[in-house]
């Protein structure tokens, strides 16, 4: 059996961590300051009960004193008399009372005043006793006093119980309601917490699966849209890019100790060649052009390999500005057009002006030129129309940058492999190169937010680098 005070213990843990949350923090704030609008409106509902009721009694004092003083103008003292003896014994909330000059009571249902209120004259809110009642007990009315000829003293006035019944029932309802709105507010803050947390634990042993190494976990999804799906979608997102470099990574390791093994391997032979029995002056020159040859094509490897991890890491977009892509293809074009009659090739060059892109001029000139590089070497290779197209112009993603060749093409099934880094087809192995062109290329496209396409035109290969426009 477990022990009680642990799981006593764990409960508090559990409680204590539930109310720590910023969901269960958000709900009280809310449940605070829908209690302090609470209060106020109910308050105010109070105030302006209070003050219709007070009103509508003034305006009842009002009508009943204008009432009686036409009667007492119309039939003096005694008519006066006459009329509030009768309605004194009627049942109501109605005060009526008639003393002399000197405050001796004549007619009306009211015992106690306080002490020198008849001297005064005008509206007031007071404690009296009722004449028909001998236990002394105080209750609060408005009067009006008023003086009649002769002196007399006539006091109107109306009970105000119901007022206050009518108050202390408000009163009532409103600590009622306002516990009630308490009460639910912590549990609706609760059960909203609770969730909330149990979809941050949930993220939570998503991402310790994958700090632990499993790198295909990914933060589940729930479905409804809310701030917590677009994280946990946006989180996904990036680690499937995160996945990605890290198999490109692992991939490049790969690539370089199987790809840079045989150049590597020839540069050694070069040298060793070299050394190897007496050679004359020209054949040591010979070899060590070799070994430089080689040495050069793998620091152009490695430079590819750190431009292609710069790239991807976006640490050139400070570089970024405007430029005319136009301009950018026409000079490629220019500097390939040479090396292209060599190989037998026309290459034509087509470009709309003004065609401005935000981006890094070199860059997109040397995505370019490889691509310019790739269809001269394997566009010599075809049999069909020997000529290399390169085009630029407005498309619907924004600016296209095409070169088109008419070489064996790639099968449609090995587009997306070729994008990767050290990827070469079989049919490719026999010629210069070692598959970074147009790897290159694809980061160079994602570094400007573009896309990079490649299309077969049987015969020949379609390369489309779009770039959204400045």
């Amino acid at each position: 059996m477990s022990d009680p005070t642990a799981q006593r213990e764990n409960l508090l843990a559990r409680v204590g961590k539930l109310f720590r949350t910023t969901a269960f923090k958000l709900s009280l704030a809310y449940l605070a300051v829908f209690a302090v609008l609470a209060v106020l409106a109910l308050g105010y509902v109070a105030w302006n009960a209070r003050r219709v009721l007070d009103d509508q009694i003034v305006q009842t004092i009002e009508a009943e004193i204008n009432g009686l003083q036409e009667q007492y103008t119309a039939g003096g003292l005694r008519k006066l008399i006459t009329v509030i003896e009768r309605r004194a014994k009627e049942p109501g909330a109605s005060l009526y009372l008639v003393t002399t000059p000197a405050g001796e009571h004549i007619v009306g249902n009211v015992g106690s005043l306080p002490s020198g209120l008849l001297s005064q004259t005008g509206q007031f809110e007071i404690s009296y006793g009722r004449d028909s009642e001998t236990s002394g007990a105080q209750h609060r009315a408005i009067v009006r006093i008023y003086t009649l000829a002769g002196g007399f003293r006539l006091l109107v006035g109306r009970d105000t119980e119901e007022r206050d019944r009518l108050r202390a029932a408000i009163g009532n309802t409103f600590g009622t309601s306002l516990a009630l709105v308490l009460l639910l507010g912590v549990v609706g803050g609760w059960f909203v917490a609770s969730r909330v947390l149990k979809r941050v634990d949930d993220m939570t042993e998503t991402t310790r699966s994958i700090m632990a190494g499993n790198l295909d976990g990914r933060l589940r999804v729930g479905g409804s849209g809310d701030e917590l799906d677009r994280l946990a979608q946006n989180l996904n997102l990036m680690l499937e890019r995160i996945g990605e470099l890290m198999r490109g990574m692992r991939e490049v390791s790969d690539n370089i100790a199987h790809d840079l093994k045989t150049p590597l391997t020839r540069l050694r032979n070069h040298a060793d060649e070299a050394l190897r029995g007496e050679r004359s002056p020209e054949e040591l020159r010979a070899a060590i052009g070799a070994v430089i040859e080689e040495s050069d094509g793998l620091i152009r490897v490695f430079e590819a390999l750190l431009t292609i991890a710069r790239l991807e890491a976006g640490s050139a977009r400070e570089t970024f500005s405007q430029f005319d892509a136009s301009q950018a293809l026409r000079a490629v074009g220019e500097l390939y057009e040479a090396l292209a009659e060599e190989s037998g090739l026309t290459l034509t060059v087509a470009a709309e002006p003004g065609l401005m892109l935000h981006g890094n001029r070199e860059l997109v000139g040397q995505a370019l030129a490889n691509l310019a590089d790739n269809a001269i070497k394997y566009g010599s290779a075809g049999t069909g129309e020997r000529r290399i197209a390169m085009t630029a112009r407005r498309g619907p993603g924004g600016i296209e940058l095409i070169v088109a060749d008419h070489g064996p093409g790639i099968p449609e099934a090995e587009h997306a492999r070729v994008l990767g880094r050290f990827v070469r087809l079989d049919d490719a192995r026999s010629r210069p190169g070692f598959g970074l062109g147009l790897s290159l290329v694809n980061a160079v496209a994602r570094l400007h937010g573009g896309t990079l396409a490649l299309r077969n035109d049987a015969p020949g290969l379609i390369v489309t680098l779009s770039l959204p426009a400045a």
